[in-house]
């Protein structure tokens, strides 16, 4: 990237202890650091998503396809979802509440899905409610077509704007060359609708022919990090580069983000996807990560729970098995700190209504960073 500003990575080592005699509230001393880690959910194997209901609970979205209802230990399995497609990154993904939850209940989900024409699933996007732990009143509010029969790439965060506008993402399903470039085709895009599923009359592409209405951005290829900036409203979204190249955008309406077209990244084997980086009519990345570090899950602090850290970035890294914090100043990165050095997969990271931290890692379950102090 053009004059980007160099970012600086400060090493926080952490001690990996072994669980031995759990009380009821596990906790991982760290040394050295500002935090302890406690364990509020345990023995998850893919928490995708969570969301914080009014009662205090967590809910979390196991990719396998159980969705838990989590509190004080205990866990509830939710009844009677969709039917959900298990291949590869496909399953049951990605959590949000309507901001009017406490109201009208819904809650909205994404999942991979083999309904519609063609072998093989695709994303889709369904809202429900809770009752009695069993989903009720479910509603189909979009479902990419056609089906791909491959395992990747499923995009499928969630996110909604200060205007109550339902953003979501889907990833180009490894179609790099079909998809994302092609309005009349899903995958590789951001989309937008209102709650309920109608597509807005403003959206950016509802009067060309032949394009997918929804359609809010398109050259993505597989956006797994998504939230609303706490002071503009924007949607920010990070996507997965191939060998390198993992970016962070600022969603701007019918904006073009390049992939495959431009990258900063290169094939799995090494070869070149294009020597180009930037074109006319392509949207620059704010951030761009060499090497990659698998980035997924994403939100802003905004609470003044940790010191120093307010405003930050947080992004979870697959790859590399840490989460990262990022201060950015006029839509730059200016630093970079890891945390959580090899804790494991950060499949997620949300900041709670209590101003806390809640990482969902791998194989672990759901942590809370608590400061010391």
């Amino acid at each position: 990237m053009k004059n980007s500003v160099v970012s600086i990575y400060l090493f926080v080592v952490m001690t990996t202890l072994s669980c031995g005699q759990q009380s009821k509230k596990e906790v991982l001393e760290p040394e050295n650091i500002g935090f302890t880690i406690e364990k509020v959910v345990k023995s998850l194997e893919n928490p995708w998503g969570m969301v914080f209901l009014p009662d205090g609970s967590i809910l979390v979205s196991e990719k396998g396809g159980k969705l838990l209802l989590c509190k004080d230990g205990l866990k509830t399995e939710i009844s009677n979802l969709p039917e959900i497609y298990q291949r590869g990154q496909g399953g049951l993904l990605d959590l949000e509440l309507h901001p009017n939850y406490e109201k009208n209940g819904w809650l909205y989900f994404s999942y991979s899905s083999q309904q519609g024409e063609g072998k093989g699933g695709h994303t889709a996007i369904m809202r429900a409610k809770i009752e009695n732990n069993s989903l009720t009143n479910k509603e189909l509010l979009y479902k990419a077509s056609p089906n791909i029969n491959t395992g990747v790439h499923y995009g499928s965060r969630i996110e909604f704007d200060n205007d109550n506008y339902l953003y979501f993402s889907i990833g180009e399903r490894g179609e790099r060359d079909i998809n994302p470039q092609d309005l009349t085709k899903d995958g590789g895009k951001i989309y937008r609708l209102y709650d309920d599923g109608r597509i807005p009359e403003d959206n950016p592409f509802v009067d060309k022919e032949g394009a997918k209405k929804a359609i809010y951005t398109y050259g993505n290829r597989n956006p797994q990090g998504m939230v609303k900036h706490y002071e503009t409203g924007k949607i920010w979204i990070h996507e997965h580069g191939p060998r390198g190249g993992d970016e962070i955008n600022i969603i701007k309406k019918g904006a073009n983000y390049g992939w495959p077209t431009v990258t900063y990244g290169i094939n799995y084997n090494g070869t070149s996807i294009t020597e180009k980086t930037e074109m006319e009519g392509m949207e620059q990345p704010i951030h761009y990560w060499t090497p990659s570090i698998a980035p997924s899950g994403m939100t802003f602090i905004t609470s003044d729970k940790y010191n120093g850290w307010k405003n930050s970035l947080l992004v979870g890294s697959l790859s590399f098995q840490y989460l990262e914090r990022l201060e950015v100043k006029d839509n730059k990165v200016i630093y970079r700190e890891k945390l959580l050095d090899k804790i494991g997969r950060v499949r997620n990271v949300r900041q709670g209504p209590d101003g806390f931290i809640y990482v969902g890692v791998e194989g672990k379950g759901i942590l809370k960073l608590v400061p010391k102090g």
